[in-house]
């Protein structure tokens, strides 16, 4: 039984279908001026050992900045970035190369970036990004807390050495959401639009990142290679990027867009999007094995233990969504929105985007720390102030969680 797998190769042939990477026109075509904006910058990048920030590090590094600062609350993913590009060829490491193991909500970042010269870039990817983050009060508080309430105080730091430009990661899940993962981000947006007039910010929405750290496929891996069954959602379909694909995207949307613009992937419902079922089937076909569909989650386990060298079929057990939060289709905006699909050749760009006034803003935070410090806090609670404040929020509220299920 095959285990070993050319994940790049696998990507682009069964899940974007894209032999070359759906950005190389925006590249090619704004070569000059991302170099302009590039080269000789210092660039700080929270959040730079995920999937989507390591690989904007990546394609930051093909040009030649002067400085590059990189915190993370995951040392062990610093320490393999890290390796990773010293032991590459291909890459245009500054002498100035720091990573720094902390959150960006403590009281050391801000020591940090105060005894820093000032940074050119800066770019945020620390976030909560799986919907499954949404159990119970204590999680949903966190949630908030990281993607929402850390990044305002980021944004008043900022203010006193403000950024030739910032940019923070969003999701398409922003766009109608229907969880509070997708609120809490929109909820961002709509802060870091509230900023958009005192510094240079974008943002961008972009889909699945095709085996991310955490993700669906990712899990597929790692259950193969523990010899433990999979399991997969049936009938959700989902538009996917490369990892090198997101970390270009947000590159050229962290130096390129207007301040307040929302930019993401240009892609065909038809002829892009891609249900779980269709990867997990490929994805045994490339190895050379079959499904073996199993009818429950202890029926695949049983079959797990039977595995060996010679098998030629693996236990998978394929299930009908029925979890809070999940979201059938996938839209990178809503109708009221304002795109602009002239500026870049494979990526849009909302221009209207809602502008709070601070105050608002204000009003807002002040409800949920109220929340968070009474003792009615409870999730259903938190779903009806974002309800007030986010008109287009309709929480699927299933009793359910991603937790447990394998």
């Amino acid at each position: 039984m095959r285990s070993d797998i050319d994940i790049d190769h696998f990507i682009r042939t069964y899940v974007t279908k894209r032999s070359a990477s759906l950005l190389l026109p925006d590249l090619e075509k704004n070569h000059r001026e991302l170099e302009q904006r590039l080269n000789d910058k210092k660039v700080l990048v929270i959040g730079g050992a995920g999937t989507i920030g390591s690989f904007y590090i990546k394609a930051l590094l093909k040009y030649r900045i002067t400085s590059l600062v990189v915190v993370d609350i995951n040392e062990n993913g610093l320490t393999e970035l890290v390796r990773d590009l010293r032991s590459s060829t291909v890459y245009n490491i500054p002498s100035e190369f720091i990573t720094y193991p902390m959150n960006f909500g403590d009281r050391v970042f801000e020591k940090m970036f105060r005894s820093l010269p000032p940074f050119d870039i800066v770019a945020n990817f620390a976030a909560h990004k799986h919907v499954r983050s949404e159990k119970d009060i204590f999680s949903v508080e966190a949630m908030i807390e990281n993607n929402v309430l850390r990044a305002r105080r980021l944004l008043d730091l900022l203010l006193e050495y403000p950024p030739q430009h910032f940019f923070c990661v969003s999701t398409d899940k922003a766009a109608n959401p229907v969880n509070i993962m997708g609120a809490s981000k929109k909820l961002m947006e709509e802060l870091i639009m509230a900023y958009s007039g005192r510094l240079k910010i974008t943002t961008a929405r972009f889909a699945n990142v095709a085996f991310s750290n955490g993700s669906l496929p990712q899990g597929f891996i790692e259950r193969l290679n523990k010899r433990q069954p999979w399991s997969c959602p049936l009938g959700i379909r989902r538009f996917f990027v490369s990892p090198q694909e997101s970390g270009e995207l947000c590159l050229i949307a962290s130096v390129l867009g207007e301040s307040g613009d929302i930019i993401f992937p240009k892609l065909d419902e038809n002829r892009d999007m891609i249900s779980f079922e269709a990867i997990a089937l490929d994805l045994l076909k490339y190895l050379g094995l079959e499904a073996d569909v199993c009818s429950t989650e202890d029926d695949a386990r049983e079959k797990a233990l039977l595995l060996n060298e010679n098998s030629n079929t693996y236990p998978v057990y394929f299930f009908e969504s029925d979890t809070s939060g999940e979201k059938p289709y996938e839209e990178f905006y809503t109708d009221g929105e304002v795109i602009d699909n002239e500026r870049f050749v494979n990526l849009g760009v909302i221009k209207n985007s809602l502008k709070r006034e601070i105050g608002e803003i204000d009003g807002i935070f002040r409800n949920l720390r109220e929340l968070f410090n009474s003792e009615k806090v409870s999730k259903a609670a938190v779903v009806e102030i974002l309800k007030e404040w986010l008109p287009g929020f309709d929480h699927i509220e299933k009793g359910k969680g991603l937790d447990s299920k394998m």
